[in-house]
Protein backbone atom coordinates (compact mmCIF):
# COMPACT_ATOMS: atom_id res chain seq x y z
CA UNK A 1 0.00 0.00 0.00
CA UNK A 2 2.86 2.43 0.52
CA UNK A 3 4.02 3.03 -2.79
CA UNK A 4 0.61 3.05 -4.38
CA UNK A 5 -0.47 5.57 -2.54
CA UNK A 6 2.70 7.85 -4.11
CA UNK A 7 1.41 6.44 -7.17
CA UNK A 8 -2.07 7.49 -7.31
CA UNK A 9 -0.45 11.25 -5.99
CA UNK A 10 1.16 11.96 -8.53
CA UNK A 11 -1.25 10.39 -11.39
CA UNK A 12 -3.80 12.60 -10.06
CA UNK A 13 -1.16 15.35 -10.28
CA UNK A 14 -0.12 14.77 -13.49
CA UNK A 15 -3.83 14.78 -14.84
CA UNK A 16 -4.98 17.78 -13.23
CA UNK A 17 -1.94 19.40 -14.44
CA UNK A 18 -2.78 18.89 -18.61
CA UNK A 19 -6.34 19.24 -17.84
CA UNK A 20 -5.53 22.90 -16.65
CA UNK A 21 -2.73 23.53 -19.35
CA UNK A 22 -5.60 22.19 -22.07
CA UNK A 23 -8.06 24.61 -20.42
CA UNK A 24 -5.97 27.65 -20.36
CA UNK A 25 -4.54 26.91 -23.97
CA UNK A 26 -8.53 27.16 -24.92
CA UNK A 27 -9.20 30.42 -22.59
CA UNK A 28 -11.19 29.23 -20.19
CA UNK A 29 -8.96 29.67 -16.81
CA UNK A 30 -11.80 29.51 -14.25
CA UNK A 31 -12.31 26.47 -15.28
CA UNK A 32 -9.23 25.27 -15.07
CA UNK A 33 -8.61 26.75 -11.60
CA UNK A 34 -12.03 24.89 -10.28
CA UNK A 35 -10.23 21.62 -11.81
CA UNK A 36 -6.85 22.39 -10.20
CA UNK A 37 -9.11 22.56 -6.90
CA UNK A 38 -10.64 19.66 -7.61
CA UNK A 39 -7.85 17.11 -7.98
CA UNK A 40 -6.56 19.40 -5.05
CA UNK A 41 -9.66 18.03 -2.78
CA UNK A 42 -9.40 14.56 -4.28
CA UNK A 43 -5.77 13.65 -2.44
CA UNK A 44 -6.12 15.80 0.42
CA UNK A 45 -9.51 13.32 1.12
CA UNK A 46 -6.95 10.39 -0.04
CA UNK A 47 -4.59 11.82 2.84
CA UNK A 48 -6.91 12.55 5.07
CA UNK A 49 -8.06 8.78 4.93
CA UNK A 50 -4.67 7.20 5.47
CA UNK A 51 -4.13 9.81 8.13
CA UNK A 52 -7.55 8.11 9.50
CA UNK A 53 -6.55 4.43 9.51
CA UNK A 54 -2.84 5.33 10.99
CA UNK A 55 -5.08 6.60 14.38
CA UNK A 56 -6.91 3.54 13.93
CA UNK A 57 -3.76 1.43 13.71
CA UNK A 58 -2.25 3.50 16.84
CA UNK A 59 -5.61 2.72 18.88
CA UNK A 60 -5.79 -0.64 18.20
CA UNK A 61 -2.39 -1.43 19.07
CA UNK A 62 -2.32 0.79 22.31
CA UNK A 63 -5.44 -0.55 23.22
CA UNK A 64 -6.63 2.44 23.92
Amino acid sequence: MGVEIIFKIAAIGLLTAVIGQILKQTGKDEISTIATLAGLVIVIIMVLNLIAELFTTFNNLFNL
